[in-house]
């Protein structure tokens, strides 16, 4: 019998968010790792076992920035952060809480639609730009 070939794992999915709020989108800029630090993404991170998409975004904007938030739709487009890590990108809406950077980022910017290139952006968040940036309204 043939056996058939082993199929790689799946990738773990990191989730980042595009939290949109009166026609502007949160930056927050990293502190961690020294690699990236002092570069601007959208926060968000890894999903754990058994979690959507959807699922993995709130949790991490809750704990990464404490404040309760609705992920509404994937962004186009996934990046390879290194063999076996995904990253995708979703919108959000903020439904209450004011975004304050608890962990791995030491400051966070409002920016409206004439805003998104004011702050170095890590390569794969400004890949989505193009996607975010019909979202805001001033």
């Amino acid at each position: 019998m043939d056996e058939a070939p082993e199929q790689p794992p799946a990738p773990r999915i990191v989730v980042g968010g595009a939290l949109v709020h009166q026609g502007r989108v949160l930056a927050a800029r990293r502190s961690t790792p020294a690699a990236v630090a002092g570069r601007w993404e959208f926060p968000g991170g890894k999903a754990e076992p058994g979690e959507t998409e959807a699922q993995a975004l709130e949790r991490e904007l809750l704990e990464e920035l404490g404040v309760r938030a609705r992920a509404l739709s994937r962004l186009p487009g996934a990046w390879t952060v290194r063999p076996g890590l995904e990253l995708r990108f979703w919108t959000a809406e903020l439904l209450a809480g004011e975004p304050r950077p608890l962990q791995e980022h030491d400051e966070l910017r409002w920016l409206g639609p004439d805003e998104l290139d004011a702050v170095d952006w890590i390569g794969h968040d400004r890949e989505v730009l193009p996607h975010v940036a019909p979202l805001l309204h001033p």
